[in-house]
Order: C-alpha cells, then structure tokens, then sequence
C-alpha cells in the first residue's frame, strides 16, 4: 500500500474509532480539528522496564493498577482514535525508588533504555523524556547526558520532590546547571507530598499531585532557580495543579509579608509551559489562558492512567473549548510542541 494511501487510511479509522469511544449524541458536538496532535503527557512501560519494575517489586507479576498494563497496541489504538501523531513518553517513578545507588544506577538505565528502544522502533511515533536518579545529583547529571547525547532523549522527567526536597533546593543546583548548558527540556511530573495524610476518600491523584506540581513551582520561582537557569524549559503537568489559579494570593504576599515571591506573577508564570492533562476542558482553560496564553500549553492526556475512554472525552472537551480559538488549538495541539522539542520535530517534518 502506497504510505499516503496507508496514512489516509489509518485516519479514516482514527476518526471511527473516536467517535465510538465518546458517548451517543455527544460526537456530533465537537468540531473537526486537524489530526496531528503531540501528546507531551504520555507514559509508557514497556517490556523490558516493567520485568525491571516486577523483580523490585514495584509491580506485581500480573495484574497491578491500569498504568501498568501498557501495551504498544492499545497505546496505538487510542493514539489513532485520537488524532494523537506522536507521544513523549515517560514513566514517573517516584526518586524514593532510586534512593540506593546502585539501583539508581542500574534503575534508570533500564527505564531509558527501554523508553529510548520504543522511540527506535517507532520513531515518527513516539518521543521519550529521561528518568534520573535525583537524590544522588552527581549520578542524575550523568545519566542527563548520556540520555541527551547517547539514546536522544527529547528531554528529562523530574519528580515534583524527591524525598520531602523541592526542585529549588541547592541540592539540584549541579542538576539544574547541566540542564541549563544544553537548553534541556524539563517535564515536571507530580507525586504525593512527602508526610502529608491523606484525605479519606479523596485519592492523592485528585489534589495532592496538584498541590506538590504548585509547590514546587512556587518553590523554583521564590528559590530564583528560574532565573539562574534561563536555558531550561520547564513543562508543568495536569496544568500547572493550582498554580495559575492562585498567583493573586501569591502577589497579596508578595505585597503584605515582603517574602520572595514576585509583586508581579504574571512573568513568572509564563516561564513555565502547561500540559492539558489537568483537564484543562471546560473548567480550568479560562483560568490558565488569561494566566499565560496559549503558546504555553501543550497537548496531553495523562495515558494509560487516563483510560482510552477518558482520553477521547478530554480531547472532545478540549477540541470544543469556546476559550481556543482555531490559532489556539493548533498552537496547543501540535505547534508548541514542536517549537519546544526540536528532536521529535525534525522526525515528523
């Protein structure tokens, strides 16, 4: 089959298999968009890591929660269904994993490695961001760039704390300092905060990841850290937690305690970059738009811990927002993200 007539033909059952997975009558609403999106919130556990991740024990043998029963045809599946071109995959493993050196060292080969045989195999499909050992700085930097030079990684996954530390400390600065030398790209994934209880019947995933992304990021910018390293790019997941939403409160302290944070946000706000995985769609896109625009937002979906089915709900959300205008969702569809991830770029262009 002719590669133009295959592409044409795998849209086709892209745009069948979407509108199966959202609801009756509901389709129908959502207007056409372009295919071609990048999915920068995309995890994946390939083979060869989750063997790794079960003789841990992180994983059990068989079964285990929906983010690890990846496979590369379903990821494929809903990708189609979804007019999703390519995903930057990443897997978050919590730093607490790596606190042994040795199995930070072996750990986070095996996760890169991995990811970076997906993007071999595929590579007008997928991206990968890097894991590093973050309590061991000195290891994390070389493992930067080995990932960045050897396996071409499109950037680095950072946990949002590593063990109660926050990506201002001066324990990353060694990090941070590397990063910013080569221009890095930083995909800031949430954990829980370290020592927090957790609300009865309200999962961490809900608010405590949301509360850690606005922790750290309100640590970077009264740490300075953003301003020492202006070369890194610094993607903030599930669309930035609550930061956008509450840097008011932020100028108000800056303004009544004389603290370090800025008098005005809205420049430190727009830093960063903002994933739609949040969802943004229809709650909080007024928010985070006026706050930074939409050239700092970039597609994604959170998949697999998002399942097919909410992948193609989002996405429908998204795709309708009155708040995007047809400039916006190009732009955050595919066009930022490919301004900020050279190497994935050069690949689809």
């Amino acid at each position: 089959m002719p590669e133009t007539t295959r592409r044409r033909a795998l849209q086709v059952a892209g745009l069948a298999m979407a509108a199966a997975a959202v609801p009756a009558g509901e389709a129908a609403a959502a207007p056409r968009r372009p295919r071609g999106r990048i999915d920068t919130h995309h995890h994946a556990v390939p083979p060869r890591m989750r063997e790794w991740a079960v003789e841990q024990g992180l994983l059990p043998p068989t079964g285990g929660p929906s983010w690890a029963q990846w496979t590369l045809p379903s990821t494929l599946r809903t990708m189609n269904a979804n007019g999703i071109a390519a995903g930057v995959a990443s897997a978050p493993v919590p730093a607490e994993v790596f606190l042994d050196r040795g199995i930070a060292a072996s750990g986070v080969q095996v996760c890169n490695e991995s990811l970076a045989e997906l993007v071999r195999e595929h590579p007008t499909r997928f991206g990968f961001f890097a894991n590093v050992a973050m309590l061991h700085p000195d290891l994390a930097v070389r493992q930067l760039a080995h990932a960045l030079d050897d396996l071409g990684a499109d950037g680095v996954l950072l946990n949002t704390s590593a063990a109660g530390h926050y990506l201002g400390e001066p324990m990353f600065d060694p990090l941070w300092a590397e990063l910013d030398k080569r221009r890095a790209v930083v995909f800031v994934h949430p954990v829980a905060p370290k020592g927090l209880p957790e609300a009865p019947g309200v999962g961490d995933w809900l608010a405590d990841y949301l509360l850690d992304t606005t922790r750290t990021a309100l640590n970077l910018i009264a740490a300075g850290t953003l301003d020492r390293y202006p070369g890194v790019s610094v993607v903030l997941s599930h669309g930035g937690g609550f930061l956008p939403y509450m840097a008011g409160r932020a100028e108000r302290s800056a303004r009544e305690d004389g603290g370090p944070l800025p008098a005005r946000m809205r420049p430190a706000l727009r830093r960063f970059h903002y994933d739609t995985a949040l969802p943004v769609s229809p709650y909080a896109a007024p928010s985070l738009i006026a706050a930074v625009g939409a050239d700092r937002v970039l597609f994604g979906t959170d998949w697999p811990a998002n399942s097919a089915r909410e992948v193609a709900l989002n996405t429908r959300d998204l795709d309708r927002d009155p708040v995007l205008d047809e400039r916006a969702h190009r732009a955050v569809d595919r066009g930022n993200a490919l301004r900020l991830l050279p190497r994935l770029a050069e690949r689809l262009t």
